[in-house]
């Protein structure tokens, strides 16, 4: 998305927006559906298990989406002494949300194959068959879901909080390190994440997106092999 072609952007925004929102909701519901399988019904019964994403939205996370291109959704919340097991119930529910991307990546790349050979397949003929494929507008949404599911799977497995990586992190490590290491990741997380955002958009560096080309190669090459 350039910044230099507006319209282009907000063409392309315009798109891949509900691509964000789907994945962003779809991370939540697996953290209130997972919490809710381990014995903790506090997301259900705020109504945070669903799939409308006006019940996930975050104001700053929107906003970063809107200014970067990449954000992040309302965490769901918990009580892990609903958990029937805690440290279980902590690790899956951490957890679910990536797991979820996960599976939304590897459910894009699936879809990806077929359509990307059927508009390879298109400019062979004189009549397209493929009408609705030719400007290519549908192959960037797809692939833009594979790469934005491994990005969101990747970038929530960092340590901070309210990323998934944090309470995962606190699970591991909670009796190792001093308290006030949590304390301040708590407060001061989510500045945090935006510094690095902001940072990543201004520089070029994207070292979670490198990671994710890697994983989007492997698995583009598992899929065209299996399809």
């Amino acid at each position: 998305m350039l910044l230099h072609e507006p319209m282009e952007f907000l063409k392309l925004l315009a798109c891949m927006l509900p691509v964000m929102l789907i994945s962003l909701t779809l991370h939540e519901w697996g953290h209130a559906f997972a919490a809710h399988k381990c014995g903790d019904d506090t997301a259900r019964n705020l109504g945070r298990m669903t799939m409308n994403p006006l019940k996930h939205i975050d104001p700053i996370g929107f906003v970063m989406i809107l200014l970067v291109g990449f954000g992040w959704a309302k965490p769901v919340p918990v009580n892990p002494r609903n958990y029937r097991n805690y440290k279980r119930g902590e690790a899956i529910v951490s957890l679910a949300g990536v797991t979820m991307n996960l599976l939304l990546a590897i459910v894009f790349s699936v879809a990806f194959v077929p359509l990307y050979r059927m508009y390879m397949q298109s400019f062979l003929y004189s009549s397209n068959p493929y009408p609705w494929l030719q400007n290519g507008l549908l192959i960037q949404i797809i692939m833009y879901g594979v790469c934005l599911n491994l990005a969101l799977c990747l970038f929530n497995l960092l340590p901070f909080y309210p990323l998934d990586g944090y309470h995962v992190f606190e699970l591991i490590f909670a009796k190792r390190l001093p308290m006030k290491v949590f304390l301040f990741l708590r407060r001061y997380g989510q500045f945090i994440l935006i510094g690095l955002l902001l940072v990543f958009r201004l520089t070029g560096f994207h070292p979670i997106a490198e990671l994710a080309n890697l994983v989007i190669d492997w698995l583009s090459r598992l899929a065209f092999k299996l399809l």
